[in-house]
């Protein structure tokens, strides 16, 4: 049975298929668009999707072998109901948004079936027949996305988002092919939401500014934590909450905060691109820290409830990493897997495995470490398909065979080099793993300043992320979990690699310390000494891991800076095109894609470009 998976019309749409209950092929629609967050229908993702599972279009426009269902990953009459009761709840506020927008709202929800259908059948006739569409409630995929995919045969699924279709928090039991949602917090009472009010609070965009706020905040102090335990969130004993909507419009108007809440903080809203100040950094500190009290507290008391020794967590809440990072050394949980694509693109996937599962009653194989096929879910190209782009584009390169490029990538980035490293299946989720990366080397104390300001052109301040021998990761980091693999979890450096003491450490906090060595890998060292780990493992990506362990035999250092394939504003690079405009837009001095090197010395100037100034900023 293969069934196709869809999100879109929201933000991050995307596809995924599965066949029979494996999961084939799962790819964001901004990667083919080069649309950050497209939330447009995923013409090129859903065809990516089929082309992987060799559906082909005959002359007829059909597909052989047929897709059984298509699933779309949230209700659209129930979340067009939460638009309208919210109306009426708070009227006469926000008549004007509301005029302004009801008649986007009837076509979009009122009338997406047809919509879809529509859609569907510009791909192929077939694929858009109204009996073979189903729709899986929002929460419901976001955890279908976690459970089915998990090593777990048994756990607790706990979901946090802005909002689905009324639910902000739920907690689901999974149980062999079963998934149930058994308790959940309504909007407008929302612990995403409340995190992307301070995004915008602090000159940030919405749905792509949360990172930044939470690389933000080590850098600050939580000295307005009980100001929003006193006046904005109502957490309670169990880890649930309210919010008092007095200081927030996103009710009733197009903006998250409002005047009261402004005043409650005693400033306006920080200008996009303006000076960020002590004061920012502070209010970063401190809404992660009442977030992580929320999940803590929710997370104690659902393991005492229900005795589950094993949490599943999805939903955009879910990519806070430095949270999912205490959770694991909590200890509330013996096992914690986090969905890779935990946002709304990995709503997709998690629609189709909820219709196999739940519509289809398909029974569910456990797969060790997880069935995600290391996230890497998305389109390859061959070499012959690679050279005749590398051809076409007029760049210079070399082929080498396995061994030289491992050697030579290594010893170049050991020598300061900062490469494109361009191999395999794109990744699905947020996260570059080692097939669309940059990479570093991480001893240097300048590479964090030169990868934020001359390769991805963003702020100064935003971290780096390591990526590090799976055998290795114990002797360099405190591993809370044996493994990482999709970079979702935050620890600390090991008390051996650290050159500053927790005194020294303590005096030389904020923006005006960002650049300070503290430790043997001072690229990736977090200003609390934290590092975003993903552990690799021969097993999940043997090519990616073989270069780590020729970069430690020339090195001694185990592991290297791995940040995604693009410029800020821009999505993660899809194809060896996008690949090379990048590396001839940037500060990038090596690319390799398949066994292709481009070395930027090479290069006719004529193609070099400052591409990365017509994107515009996240």
């Amino acid at each position: 049975m293969r069934i196709l998976g869809i999100s879109a019309y929201y933000h991050d749409s995307a596809a995924a298929l599965i066949d029979d209950g494996v999961i084939v092929a799962a790819a964001q629609e901004e990667r083919f668009s080069r649309k950050k967050h497209d939330e447009c229908f995923p013409h090129a993702a859903v065809r990516a999707c089929l082309e992987a599972a060799g559906c082909r279009i005959d002359a007829q426009g059909e597909l052989d072998p047929a897709i059984d269902h298509v699933v779309f990953y949230d209700k659209p009459f129930v979340k067009f109901e939460r638009i309208l009761e919210t109306y009426l709840s708070f009227a006469p506020q926000g008549f004007a948004t509301f005029r302004t927008g009801l008649p986007i709202w009837a076509k979009e929800k009122l009338f997406q079936r047809s919509l879809l259908t529509k859609e569907l059948k510009k791909i192929a006739p077939s694929l858009g027949q109204r009996d073979k569409l189903l729709f899986s409630s929002h929460h419901l995929s976001h955890a279908a996305s976690a459970f089915y995919p998990s090593p777990f045969d048994e756990a607790l699924v706990l979901v946090l988002d802005g909002v689905g279709e009324w639910s902000t928090t739920s907690v689901a039991l999974g149980r062999g092919s079963d998934l149930q949602i058994i308790r959940e917090i309504p909007f407008p009472h929302s612990l995403g939401l409340l995190y992307s009010a301070f995004t915008t609070y602090a000159g940030f965009k919405v749905n792509s500014g949360e990172y930044k706020l939470m690389g933000l905040a080590p850098y600050g102090e939580p000295r307005f934590a009980d100001t929003i335990l006193r006046h904005l969130i109502d957490i309670k004993d169990d880890g649930t909450f309210r919010l008092d909507m007095r200081y927030f419009n996103y009710c009733t108007g197009l903006r998250m905060t409002n005047a009261r809440f402004h005043a409650l903080f005693g400033r306006p809203p920080r200008l996009p691109e303006s000076p960020i100040e002590p004061f920012h950094t502070d209010l970063a500190a401190s809404i992660q820290q009442v977030t992580e009290t929320v999940l803590l507290r929710l997370t104690r008391a659902l393991a005492r409830e229900t005795g589950q020794k094993n949490l599943c967590l999805a939903g955009g809440v879910a990519l806070n990493c430095v949270a999912n990072g205490k959770l694991a050394a909590d200890g509330a949980f013996e096992n914690i897997w986090v969905q890779p694509a935990a946002g709304d693109a990995g709503g997709a996937l998690g629609a189709a495995l909820a219709a196999h599962h739940l519509h289809a009653k398909q029974p569910r194989s456990v797969v060790v470490p997880d069935a995600m096929r290391g996230s890497t879910l998305g389109p390859s190209f061959s070499d012959a398909q690679t050279e005749d782009a590398l051809r076409t584009l007029g760049v210079s390169y070399s082929v080498v065979d396995d061994t030289a490029l491992l050697n030579d990538t290594a010893a170049a980035l050991a020598a300061g080099e900062v490469v494109g490293w361009f191999q395999g299946r794109m990744e699905f989720g947020p996260r570059a793993l080692g097939n669309r990366s940059i990479l570093a080397d991480p001893r240097s104390s300048e590479m964090q300043k030169t990868l934020n300001l001359k390769i991805k052109f963003r702020e100064s301040f935003r971290p780096f992320a390591p990526s590090v021998l799976q055998e290795d990761a114990a002797d360099w980091f405190d591993m809370h979990q044996a493994t990482s693999p999709y970079m979702l979890f935050v620890t600390t450096v090991a008390d051996a690699h650290r050159c500053l003491s927790p005194a020294q450490a303590a005096e030389q906090r904020g923006l005006d310390h960002q650049h300070t060595r503290r430790s043997d890998i001072p690229a990736v060292t977090h200003m609390d000494f934290s590092a975003r780990v993903q552990t690799v493992s021969a097993r999940d990506n043997p090519r990616y891991h073989a270069l780590l362990q020729a970069f430690k035999q020339q090195t001694g250092c185990p592991m290297l800076i791995n940040t995604s394939f693009n410029v800020r504003g821009e999505p993660i690079v899809c194809t060896p095109q996008d690949a090379v405009r990048c590396f001839l837009g940037t500060g990038m001095d090596r690319l390799v894609i398949g066994n292709c090197v481009l070395k930027k010395s090479d290069q006719p100037p004529a193609l070099l470009s400052d591409y990365h100034l017509s994107v515009e900023a996240d």
